[in-house]
């Protein structure tokens, strides 16, 4: 199911966008959100190949890196803010999910989730939030997911790194108000991606078993995320700033 974009206004013209995580699934859509709505959009991913088709599709640039590398990370935004000159918006969109309980997560991938999950935010807020201070203001979202509020059983990993970006986030959002910085994330519940798609294979589940789940009747789609993510950043929410907003179709974390 395709959710059709709705455009009421271009707000985001002569702006630089970055957007991690932004191959496919919600990233990919915020991408093409911005772009929609006339902004520079850097299309930002581990995936060189995806990030690039994606770029191709919406008139973008794109710029493949390793986010679990704090040098990789710190390199992409001065790469960026030299050709671009600005980033009026940074989208911390990417992350993955190491499944299991505490017993069947090894110590490499709880290290992983948390350096894709949560250290590269830091690296990245950290080298974009100066340039940000020098222009004026800025916008920041990140994708918090709804595990971030609600832990979900078998997850360990994934939610209590989400955790951290909810907590991150309002702590960011403080520390730099002042200087016209606003910071907001999305907490999403299950939205159709292929890393739902792939968790649900591996379950034995259908589209029909998760929309089950919903008291809305369906789960998520990426375009949906995407426009909130776009509203969260745009000038039509100017003391909007430390908010985690769900967007789950009224579901409560399993």
């Amino acid at each position: 199911m395709r959710i059709p974009i709705a455009a009421p206004a271009r707000r985001f013209v002569d702006q630089v966008v970055v957007v991690t995580g932004a191959a496919g699934g919600m990233g990919s859509a915020m991408a093409e959100r911005f772009a929609v709505e006339g902004a520079q959009v850097w299309v930002c991913d581990a995936h060189a190949e995806g990030a690039a088709a994606v770029a191709g599709q919406i008139g973008g640039r794109s710029l493949a890196f390793d986010l679990s590398s704090p040098q990789a990370a710190t390199e992409a935004i001065a790469s960026i803010l030299a050709e671009s000159g600005r980033i009026d918006v940074l989208v911390n969109n990417a992350g993955i999910n190491r499944r299991g309980p505490l017993l069947a997560v090894s110590a490499e991938d709880w290290d992983l989730t948390f350096a894709v999950n949560i250290s590269a935010m830091f690296h990245l807020c950290k080298a974009v939030v100066p340039a940000m201070i020098e222009a004026g203001g800025g916008s920041i979202v990140n994708n918090a997911s709804q595990a971030g509020l609600h832990p979900i059983a078998g997850s360990i990993a994934y939610s209590t790194s989400k955790a951290a970006v909810a907590h991150f986030t309002q702590n960011l959002a403080r520390d730099y108000a002042a200087d016209g910085i606003r910071v907001n994330a999305v907490c999403p519940g299950e939205i159709n991606t292929p890393m739902l798609q792939s968790g649900m294979r591996g379950r034995g589940q259908t589209k029909a078993d998760m929309d089950a789940l919903v008291p809305y009747g369906r789960i998520g789609e990426p375009a949906e995320v995407a426009a909130l993510v776009a509203f969260l950043a745009s000038d039509e929410a100017p003391f909007l700033t430390g908010s985690c907003v769900e967007i789950t179709g009224a579901q409560v974390a399993q």
